[in-house]
């Protein structure tokens, strides 16, 4: 009988893996891929949906567009993972595996602020975007230039700095009455990254009419207000919204969490070495659905960029374990960072193949903003295209 593979998620991670797994597994093998979505979603382009959502077409990439005819695909909610059963366990059936690939991704963290997640839109999918359009459309329907739509997006990091800006841009393009205001409980726009990235990313926010409040954590929400700080001694800041935007933080998902496999019990992450196996031998992880080791207390970031490269041999690994043979390690190498606000784009620390670092830091501008596209390109033609790739760039 044949071994059975199964990868689980249609995310970087996952998709990533099943094309390296296709070019490596042997015709012993059967390969299945399982998602609850028949698409693959070039997630750090999705908030491009919030300003237009004709860009849907772009971003997401059908399953049959990516796989090969001999590779399955199993449209489904993954339920659980059976470990000594070797069974994944969904909605509607079972699908049982010899080796199995968990990339899942990750859920939203609310931290148990109250009514953050009952009053909060996420950006975690197509879906998400859909409805963030719509709450912003009505809300500036309802608006009038003395009394503005206000939308506050929490959290400025990537996904909450990129939100914004299509937010704006939205609103600039429509000429609507929307004011956007960016809520950080760090000190600091994009926390924990180069001091430069942090200016000039404040610089472009500010210099699109978007308010930043940093220093103060949100510590409740209710359907009128937003709740910042507060304590024994001071009431907390109160700032009304029409639209709550959440992007402040992320955890893993509770599909996993009663599979006998070493994870973090607060958020179901799953404990890897740096060759993607768990404890379970016959069990790979990788994506944000894993805590990968760096090192002595290092874990792979939950980022695109840190998918893309560990996919590929994650992908590797499991066919080698299918053949008997020794597994690879990878570590994570951090090739720069690009974000962007609105049309524009901010790059950092970028290191180009053949070329290595480029000697300047920070850079926005017109270069920037080829290079944002040209990442999301890149990966739309290493997985489909490079006439797809073509056709998505105008939306990037």
């Amino acid at each position: 009988m044949s071994t059975q593979v199964v990868v689980l998620g249609s995310g970087y991670a996952g998709t990533g893996a099943v094309k390296r797994l296709e070019e490596e597994l042997g015709s012993d093998a059967e390969l299945t891929w399982v998602s609850e979505n028949d698409y693959h979603l070039v997630l750090h382009e999705v908030h491009r949906c919030i300003r237009d959502p004709s860009a849907e077409s772009k971003v997401a990439i059908p399953v049959d567009e990516i796989k090969s005819p001999e590779t399955e695909f199993v449209k489904g909610h993954v339920e659980n993972v059976d470990v000594d059963e070797r069974v994944v366990e969904l909605e509607d059936g079972d699908v049982d595996y010899d080796y199995l690939l968990v990339c899942l991704g990750s859920a939203t963290a609310f931290y148990g602020i109250e009514g953050l997640q009952e009053y909060s839109y996420e950006l975690k999918g197509l879906d998400d975007a859909r409805e963030i359009h719509s709450a912003i459309e009505s809300a500036a329907e309802d608006a009038t230039r003395d009394d503005p739509a206000k939308v506050i997006v929490g959290g400025a990091g990537l996904s909450g700095i990129q939100s914004a800006g299509e937010i704006a841009g939205y609103r600039d393009d429509n000429r609507a009455p929307i004011d956007i205001s960016i809520v950080e409980g760090l000190d600091e726009v994009f926390p924990g990254n180069d001091r430069e990235l942090q200016g000039a990313l404040r610089k472009r926010l500010e210099a699109r009419d978007i308010s930043i409040l940093t220093g103060d954590f949100i510590s409740k929400v209710d359907e009128d207000y937003v709740y910042l700080g507060g304590g024994e001694d001071e009431d907390p800041e109160e700032l009304d919204y029409d639209v709550l935007i959440w992007t402040g933080g992320i955890t893993g998902q509770k599909e996993v969490a009663e599979a006998d496999v070493d994870k973090d019990e607060r958020s179901n992450r799953i404990f890897t070495d740096a060759d993607f196996q768990t404890s379970d031998d016959r069990v790979f992880s990788l994506g944000d659905s894993a805590l990968v080791e760096q090192g002595t207390d290092s874990v792979a970031p939950p980022t695109a960029q840190a998918a893309w490269q560990a996919a590929d041999v994650a992908g590797e690994n499991v066919a080698r374990a299918v053949k008997g043979q020794p597994l690879k390690t990878w570590t994570h190498e951090d090739k720069g960072t690009v974000v962007s606000v609105g049309h524009d784009a901010v790059a950092h620390g970028v290191k180009l193949p053949g070329f290595g670092k480029i000697p300047v830091n920070v850079f926005g501008g017109p270069a920037a903003r080829t290079l944002k596209k040209g990442i999301a390109a890149k990966w739309i033609a290493d997985v489909t295209t490079p006439r797809r790739a073509v056709e998505a760039w105008d939306s990037m």
